[in-house]
């Protein structure tokens, strides 16, 4: 009885340290609408921040929690930096470009923290006052702990009286409710969006502030919190502080009596609250439906009209040059040509379900691992050769997406696309942990292809042939009687509903149909590596299909071509040329932004009809 009084009180203090950072990024999401991917790093700076701070000051009660307090502001002015620098010129981009603008700031910020703090885990002092501990049923639990615990309340209660209580607040639930309407009112956004990232920013320091004297600061903190922020968010309902902290509350007494029934689960057991909750409650816990719903796809999608003779003519000679690469390049230039035609086919079948299909998916590489590892246990365990593999791996991962699509297909915007992280993470852990079938960790050596496909000139061209004709096909696919019916699901689902079409439907059969095109680029991926392990179905992955999708360009057919080519490209250069090459990518992912808000695709685009 005493241990579990104990493990409920840890679980009190993990809430509330979440619900700080949750809380932050609710308030930006419900007036902003922009998904801040960089609200971790805020709180890893409010951590480095107050550790450089405290560390220096006297070993006094005021000192020290002013040193907090001080380092929290500060995150807070960078987060107007951040909102005034650079998502403010952007607010009129889709949604999902504002991802890729704080992915960008997220590369620059770890690099910063690099260079500033260094690599090694840095270790801060005890809050004075509170080093001890209390006796709780003969059970001693730390008085830091016991502090923790009484915070969130007080910070729910803070906040619940700001919104309530004041005309800020009152514009700020406004806002939440409708924008459009806030604006017509004569209201400044820019400056309310403004004072809202301010408040998001010194939640998420706080939140990190208060961890120095908790556990150690790392460099790995932004990407360790912001999945279970996120996942906070959503489950309480975007935009609900309240439901925050209930999300906060459930999840981390799931995590402290979860551990101690099923410790295996403890990896996934996040996302298997969140998927359960999203399937009963497609809204969260305390989330509401948008006042006014969205009866429209994104609010610029153009139409996507055939292709002129002279993009047709430069996909041809494109296609020409790369079939005459392997004379002329090296073995290294051959292995990346052969990497960045696999990822043309998963970055393109990513962008069949995102831009005609309006399906937003933040875990498509569940599909890509699903298609790799199918080849590679059909070669383990039956000595399959690459041919039965290739063709088993696009069913494999085709089931998968038509399991995952009956649930998620039904949602919307950014609920949809946090169900399909919650499903890719649990695909992940199953490969993870369950070493007597993947490996584990270790995951499956020797997958090489077949004898005739060993030398790399033929796998190139084989993994190219393959490629192109996936690519084509898709592209096929959203010219047909099925690509139109999609696309009017996604531009006007009640329309389409009046006519006849069955949205859900449509929508399920296009996931499906994405998910088995990323299994053939993932069983290609893992032959031409020769080995498959379980970050081929992590969150780096999926990531990195997103970006390459939004950096070609969401509204064209050729956007995922070209942002693969570009980020692949991109990054192996500055890997090998530069050492901080996480801060010089996240510079050129927000130059990119900023010059090209339709993406490099969608620029060229725009520019090639004006011109015309």
């Amino acid at each position: 009885m005493e241990f579990l009084a104990i493990q409920f009180l840890n679980g009190l203090a993990s809430a509330s340290s979440l619900f700080l950072v949750a809380s932050g990024l609710t308030i930006i999401f419900g007036v902003t609408r922009v998904v801040n991917f960089a609200h971790g790093s805020l709180y890893m700076l409010g951590a480095y921040i107050a550790l450089t701070i405290v560390s220096q000051l006297p070993r006094d009660p005021w000192l020290y929690w002013s040193g907090i307090l001080v380092a929290s502001v500060v995150v807070g002015l960078v987060g107007v930096a951040i909102e005034m620098l650079l998502l403010r010129r952007i607010y009129q981009a889709p949604e999902l470009f504002q991802l890729l603008a704080t992915f960008g700031v997220v590369l620059v910020v770890e690099d910063v923290a690099l260079w500033i703090w260094g690599p090694e885990d840095r270790l801060g002092p005890r809050a004075p006052g509170l080093r001890g501990a209390v006796e709780i049923l003969g059970q001693r639990f730390p008085q830091y702990e016991l502090l923790l615990i009484a915070i969130g309340p007080v910070v729910l209660l803070l906040l619940w009286l700001l919104f309530t209580r004041t005309r800020w607040g009152t514009l700020v639930r406004a806002a939440t409710q409708d924008r459009e309407m806030v604006a017509a009112l004569g209201v400044d956004q820019r400056w309310l969006f403004t004072s809202v990232f301010f408040l998001g920013a010194f939640l998420a320091g706080l939140g990190g502030a208060l961890q120095v004297a908790r556990a150690p600061t790392t460099l790995h903190m932004d990407l360790d919190i912001i999945a279970e922020v996120f996942v906070v968010t959503v489950v309480g309902g975007m935009g609900s502080v309240p439901g925050a902290f209930l999300a906060a509350l459930l999840i981390s007494q799931m995590h402290a009596f979860g551990i101690m029934v099923f410790p295996k689960i403890t990896l996934v057991l996040t996302f298997l609250v969140m998927a359960v909750v999203l399937v009963v409650r497609p809204y969260g816990l305390l989330g509401r439906p948008p006042t006014h719903p969205r009866a429209a796809g994104p609010a610029r999608a153009q139409p996507i009209g055939p292709a002129p003779r002279e993009l047709r003519l430069v996909g041809l000679l494109a296609l020409a040059a790369a079939a005459i690469l392997p004379p002329l390049a090296g073995e290294y230039a051959l292995i990346m040509a052969t990497e960045m035609a696999i990822l043309v086919l998963f970055a393109a079948s990513l962008h069949f379900m995102m831009g005609p299909g309006g399906l937003a998916s933040f875990g498509h590489a569940a599909y890509f691992g699903v298609g790799a590892y199918a080849g590679a246990l059909l070669m383990k365990h039956f000595g399959a050769p690459m041919e039965l593999g290739l063709a088993v791996a696009p069913v494999a991962a085709g089931l998968a997406g038509v399991v995952v699509g009956f649930f998620v297909v039904r949602l919307e915007g950014v609920y949809l696309a946090m169900l399909t992280l919650a499903f890719a993470q649990i695909a992940w852990s199953a490969a993870f942990q369950w070493v007597e079938v993947t490996g584990g960790d270790n995951g499956i050596l020797g997958v090489w292809p077949s004898a005739w496909a060993r030398d790399r000139t033929v796998y190139y061209l084989f993994v190219l042939a393959l490629c192109a004709g996936g690519t084509l096909a898709l592209r096929h696919a959203i010219h047909s009687p099925f690509g139109y019916a999609l696309r009017a699901a996604r531009d006007n689902p009640l329309r389409a509903e009046a006519i006849g079409l069955d949205v859900a439907r449509i929508r399920w059969v296009a996931f499906a149909l994405a998910s088995a095109f990323a299994g053939i680029a993932g069983a290609l991926f893992a032959y031409a590596k020769g080995s498959v392990f379980p970050t081929y179905l992590a969150i780096p992955r999926s990531v990195d299909a997103l970006l390459m999708v939004l950096l070609g360009g969401i509204e064209t057919l050729s956007g995922p071509i070209i942002g693969a080519l570009a980020f692949h490209g991109l990054q192996e250069q500055l890997v090998r040329v530069v050492e901080h090459w996480r801060a010089a990518m996240g510079l050129a992912i927000i130059v990119l932004v900023l010059a090209f808000p339709q993406g490099i695709a969608g620029h060229v685009r725009d520019r090639w009809e004006r011109a015309r």
